[in-house]
């Protein structure tokens, strides 16, 4: 039997607890350069094309870990993924302390999106082996969390303590050694097996009971996932350009506003049905974003915050919808191999987008570009919701009919 349940309930809540903060502080790390993208704009002189090409390289190095380390753990087991994931955001925590050149920026940021995709895989199949019922929920509140907190965090750190550009960092690094000294009190749950060299070749890893599910989920899943990739890259430039603000805080205080409403409507919906949610991200994703583009072209900061909170709302429910519909379908050793499929569909709608938006701005502007990207968003979780509502009735009639 490759998977283990016999830890004692006092041992699964302290793993739980180790594995929810480690995935929270990987993805606040992911988040942490956003704040400070207009300051190394001013000290490296680069376009708001280059920025999203720094944005989308950290996508796209965890795009590949994702296919390619993304399911080993079902193989060497999680604790040695787990370490060595850790190990890479250690080193590229140093990259960004040293960073004096765009070049530096990129290496940090394919060396932390390699390290995220891989933690991202194992830690998120760890918290279902630890726990089958608060495991999905972790799984969906944590990375919204860490999202906050790195930008808000960061941004904070940014505009009232010395070296901006530094600190932060410093500040992750030393919690990144404390997590891969205490990885290796975790018990491991899954036992070492042959074909991790197998592993390693670039695939999808989608069980075949999980296929249907995963296709339904997806419009409104795409959906969610660019719009976070637009916040997590251009959305700052957009607030500076509407109001001429300078702040650090208003990068992260975008993001934060966004992930934070996002996690805490996953936290409101934890005991409701995957089906209610999707319907409810459905809904709210399309009327917060129609809010947003009102309040740029109004000039209306405050319209522009309660726009992103309400996107953040639909942002949530969507993303808890989509994972709560799909991991009960996966049996344990195919746990690792699924949530990597379902996040290299998500990361790619995180990044491809917002890199295309990127290269817009040089032709359109970033307002019409914001305007498209808004209106494709729009249509597209709509186009989910009409699907999901169909489908509903669907369901019943079947259901009357036995």
């Amino acid at each position: 039997m490759r998977y283990s349940t016999s830890n004692s309930p006092a041992s699964n809540g302290a793993s739980l607890w180790f594995l929810a903060i480690t995935l929270l502080s990987f993805l606040a790390a992911s988040t942490a350069p956003t704040p400070l993208y207009h300051l190394y704009q001013e000290h490296l002189q680069f376009s708001a094309a280059t920025l999203t090409v720094i944005f989308g390289v950290y996508a796209i190095s965890l795009l590949v870990a994702l296919l390619t380390v993304g399911s080993l753990s079902d193989y060497l087991g999680r604790k040695p993924v787990i370490f060595t994931a850790v190990l890479l955001n250690m080193l590229a925590m140093l990259l960004f302390i040293n960073a004096d050149s765009v070049a530096w920026l990129i290496g940090a940021r394919v060396l932390q999106g390699f390290a995220t995709g891989m933690a991202t895989a194992v830690l998120s199949a760890a918290l279902l082996d630890t726990d089958r019922q608060q495991g999905p929920l972790v799984n969906s509140v944590a990375p919204l969390l860490g999202m906050a907190v790195g930008a808000m965090g960061c941004g904070l750190l940014a505009e009232f303590a010395p070296l901006p550009l530094q600190l932060t960092y410093w500040v992750l690094l030393a919690l990144f050694v404390t997590q891969g000294v205490y990885v290796w009190r975790l018990p491991e749950t899954v036992s070492p097996q042959a074909g991790a060299w197998g592993a390693l070749r670039p695939t999808l890893h989608v069980p075949i009971q999980a296929r249907s599910t995963l296709w339904r989920v997806l419009p409104l899943n795409i959906a969610t996932w660019a719009l976070g990739g637009f916040y997590a890259s251009l959305a700052p430039s957009l607030v500076r350009t509407a109001t001429g603000s300078d702040s650090n805080l208003i990068g992260g205080a975008t993001v934060a506003a966004l992930t934070l409403t996002g996690a805490l409507m996953i936290f409101t919906l934890r005991n409701r049905s995957a089906t209610k949610a999707l319907l409810l991200g459905g809904t709210l994703l399309p009327a917060g974003v129609a809010m947003v583009l009102l309040g740029v072209h109004g000039a209306s900061l405050p319209l522009f915050f309660l726009g992103t909170l309400v996107a953040g709302c639909g942002f949530g429910a969507g993303f808890l919808g989509a994972v709560r519909s799909l991991v009960p379908l996966a049996l344990p050793h195919e746990r690792a191999g699924l949530m990597s499929a379902f996040y290299v569909l998500s990361y790619l709608a995180f990044c491809l987008p917002s890199l295309l938006a990127g290269g817009l701005t040089r032709t359109f502007g970033l307002v019409a570009t914001t305007d498209g990207y808004g209106a494709v968003l729009i249509v597209l979780s709509l186009a989910a919701l009409l699907g999901l509502m169909r489908q509903r009735p669907a369901s019943v009639c079947s259901l009357d009919v036995k």
